[in-house]
């Protein structure tokens, strides 16, 4: 068990049962893996055996291993989503600097996205890159975000490889969570003002079109989403709720914190580390996590 150092306190909470393939949610154990930050978010699991995450606020991110929690980068420009590609770089949404970075793995940064038109992004919220390389994100505009804004829209965009940056939509409400169908054909988008989930079509070039509402009436704003190899998502909300690929709500779990952010881990990807609020928490599950790296 890569946390067993960290685990701070175990909950065991019974929840109703309901069928997600062959596994059971009738009993799970969530345990708090790290603690005392402003707000977490960003959670992504590195191939090298480790979980990264943003404390936004604190302009940080960090590393949890098995053998501690870490700084990993000081001054993070506002880290918020953040992901890995099939060559291990990692990508992130910093929304102080309101743009898009790449790191390759000697730490030198690239920036791969910071204006649309020539006006500045609102602020780059949440992103995943394809296993070709098609990069996806968000960017909304929460609180004091808006109030400096350029552009008068929310958007969702894409960055071929060796493309430019493009739009793939705009908007009503501020989109937030981002991921990939695991055949990478699908693209789904939480809305957390319409507290929905829209999904896109995905063409072989990368392209998304097609978008439509997917879910509704989802409980509480819709942050962070994953995707698992049965192509169920896993949307953090009030809880975290899971929902098949044709939008039915399968099950929930609660927290002993509002969820924030989610991503699969450990060497089997068979465990959900969810960031919430001041705390991250892990939980394992019988499903795997689908891998876009």
């Amino acid at each position: 068990m890569v946390y067993m150092g960290l685990v701070m306190r175990i909950v065991t909470i019974v929840l109703a049962f309901a069928p997600l393939a062959a596994q059971d949610f009738s009993k799970l154990s969530i345990e708090k893996v790290a603690g005392g930050f402003e707000f977490t978010e960003g959670p992504v699991w590195s191939r090298d055996n480790y979980l990264l995450f943003s404390d936004v606020p604190a302009n940080k991110i960090w590393k949890a291993t098995g053998e501690g929690k870490f700084v990993y980068r000081e001054n993070s420009n506002g880290a918020n989503g953040n992901t890995f590609d099939a060559q291990g770089r990692l990508y992130t949404c910093e929304s102080r600097s309101r743009r898009v970075t790449r790191t390759d793995k000697n730490g030198n940064i690239e920036v791969l996205a910071e204006k649309f038109e020539g006006k500045r992004l609102n602020a780059p919220n949440d992103i995943v890159v394809s296993k070709n390389g098609h990069i996806y994100f968000t960017d909304p505009a929460f609180g004091a975000q808006a109030d400096t804004r350029e552009l008068d829209f929310y958007g969702i965009y894409h960055i071929a490889p060796k493309g430019p940056l493009t739009l793939i939509a705009k908007t009503p409400g501020r989109p937030n969570g981002i991921a990939l169908a695991p055949n990478g054909r699908r693209l789904y988008v939480a809305d957390s003002d319409e507290r929905s989930i829209r999904v896109f079509d995905v063409d072989g070039a990368g392209k998304a079109t097609n978008g439509r509402v997917l879910v509704t009436g989802i409980d509480g704003p819709p942050d962070g989403i994953r995707t698992d190899e049965k192509g169920n998502l896993w949307v953090t909300c009030n809880n975290v709720a899971v929902y098949s690929a044709d939008g039915k709500l399968i099950n929930k779990i609660d927290f002993p914190e509002t969820p924030r952010n989610i991503t699969f881990g450990d060497a089997d990807f068979s465990s959900i580390y969810v960031t919430a609020l001041k705390s991250v928490y892990r939980v394992r599950v019988d499903v795997k996590g689908s891998v876009q790296y």
